[in-house]
């Protein structure tokens, strides 16, 4: 699939936001907190895509070998291309991104040659978490340095959890001052999405792909 051109237009209900992340480990904090944060995201009227661990099980991301269209990335590439926003959540892995979640980002490289390119125009929130607060700061500074890369918008706010200190209501819902800080990055995302749209006819969800 040649993804050469994407023309955007007001979303409606809401502009998309894509969540990737989490762990290899079933409902783990990670997850969940992503899953708060796109719920969050729906609160203040975006739709939703979530990419779980489980979606993320792709083959090693080769530039020159893979074909995309046979490929299980080819569902998030596609989600990506028209999201107005993404947000990115992983695990604190001895000081850095996990393996399988970088994986799934080096995929974007696919959207190289769209319009926008990359993650060009969009907002990016990032949620780390980990057993321990040093492995939050450097890995979310990494994924910023990722975002960036990627032409992306890193909100900012980015919010580092130590797994010890979460706190889960009655639901198993992450509560207390932690929902408060996904509550606001999300704000950001959705406001730096929303102002966009206010700010341009063109809006953020793709009406059409050039082939």
């Amino acid at each position: 699939m040649d993804r050469g051109r994407v023309t955007f237009k007001s979303a409606s209900p809401g502009p998309l936001i894509v969540g990737i992340g989490g762990t290899a480990r079933p409902n783990s904090s990670t997850e969940r907190l992503l899953r708060l944060a796109l719920l969050e995201a729906e609160g203040a009227g975006a739709r939703t895509r979530l990419f779980a661990a489980d979606k993320l099980e792709l083959p090693p991301y080769d530039p020159v070998g893979h074909a995309l269209d046979a490929s299980p990335a080819s569902e998030l590439i596609d989600a990506l291309a028209v999201a107005a926003g993404v947000v990115i959540a992983s695990p604190g892995y001895h000081g850095g991104i996990s393996g399988q979640l970088k994986n799934a980002i080096d995929y974007i490289e696919d959207l190289r040659d769209a319009d926008p390119p990359y993650l060009e125009g969009r907002a990016v929130g990032i949620i780390v978490c980990a057993s321990g607060w040093q492995a939050t700061a450097t890995t979310l500074a990494s994924i910023r340095s990722v975002v960036h890369a990627l032409r992306g918008w890193p909100t900012p706010l980015g919010v580092a959890v130590n797994s010890g200190s979460i706190e889960y209501d009655d639901h198993g819902v992450p509560a207390g001052p932690l929902r408060d800080q996904v509550r606001i990055m999300i704000e950001q995302v959705v406001g730096f999405v929303t102002g966009s749209l206010a700010g341009s006819a063109a809006g953020f969800r793709a009406e059409t792909v050039d082939r």
